[in-house]
C-alpha cells in the first residue's frame, strides 16, 4: 500500500490558501481515481482507491499544518506502512509558481509541516514539491502563504493539479523522472498556431492598378 498524505490547514477559511495547495491535489488525486468517499481517520480524513494496480490511501490530516506528522504517523504506524512508502503533497516556496519537483529525504527547509512528518517519521519519504512561487521577503512567508491564490493563479493552478492526478500512476510505479517529465509536458502551454501573413494593403491596391492599366491598353 502506498500512502499520499497532503499537506494543510483545515476548515474553509484556509481552504484557499497557497500554503493548502497538499489538500488541493489531494482532492484532485480523489475525484480523478474514483476513490472512496472521505471519512473520518487518524485525526484526519482518508480515502481509499487503486492507482496502476496499486493500492492507495490518501490522507488529509486535520491536526492543523504544524502538526501533521502526528496524523501520518499514526496512519502509517497503523497501516505498517515503511517511510519508503510515503507520498508527501505540499506547497514549495523555493519553485516557481507552476513547477513541480519530486525529491526523496531532505531538510525541511522552514515547512512546518515537513519538520512535523519528520519528527514522527524520519525524512526518507518522497515529496511532490508544488511550487507556488516566493513573496521575495521572507518576513513576508507567513502572510503569503496563509493568502488565497489570486484568480489569476487559476492560469496555472488547476493545469498542475490535473496534471498530478493524471500522471500519478507513473509515481506510484515508482518513475519518479516520468511523472516529473509528465506533469512538465501536460502543463506546457501550447505553441501559438502560426498564422499566413496578410496580404499588404499597398501590394494589393498595387497589383489592382496594374491590372487595370493592362485592360486600358486592350
Amino acid at each position: 500500500m502506498l500512502l499520499v498524505v497532503g499537506l494543510g490547514n483545515p476548515g474553509l477559511d484556509y481552504a484557499r490558501n497557497r500554503h493548502n495547495i497538499g489538500f488541493m491535489a489531494a482532492d484532485q488525486l480523489v475525484r480523478r481515481h474514483s476513490f472512496s468517499p472521505w471519512k473520518a481517520k487518524f485525526q484526519g480524513e482518508v480515502a481509499e482507491g487503486v492507482i496502476g494496480g496499486e493500492k492507495v490511501m490518501v490522507l488529509k490530516p486535520h491536526t492543523y499544518m504544524n502538526l501533521s506528522g502526528q496524523s501520518a504517523g499514526a496512519a502509517a504506524r497503523f497501516l505498517k506502512v515503511p517511510v519508503e512508502d510515503l507520498v508527501v503533497l505540499h506547497d514549495e516556496l523555493d519553485l516557481p509558481a507552476g513547477r513541480l519537483r519530486v525529491k526523496r529525504g531532505g531538510g525541511a527547509g522552514g515547512h512546518n509541516g515537513l519538520k512535523s512528518l519528520d519528527s514522527h517519521l524520519g525524512r526518507d519519504y518522497r515529496r511532490v514539491r508544488l511550487g507556488i512561487g516566493h513573496p521575495g521577503d521572507k518576513d513576508r512567508v507567513a502572510g503569503y502563504v496563509l493568502h488565497d491564490f489570486a484568480k489569476a493563479d487559476q492560469a496555472w493552478l488547476e493545469p498542475l493539479l490535473d496534471a498530478v492526478a493524471d500522471a500519478f500512476p507513473l509515481l506510484v510505479a515508482g518513475d519518479d523522472s516520468g511523472f516529473m517529465n509528465r506533469v512538465a509536458t501536460l502543463t506546457q502551454p501550447p505553441k501559438p498556431k502560426k498564422e499566413k501573413p496578410p496580404i499588404a494593403a499597398d501590394s494589393a491596391l498595387a497589383e489592382a492598378t496594374k491590372a487595370a492599366a493592362e485592360r486600358g491598353k486592350e
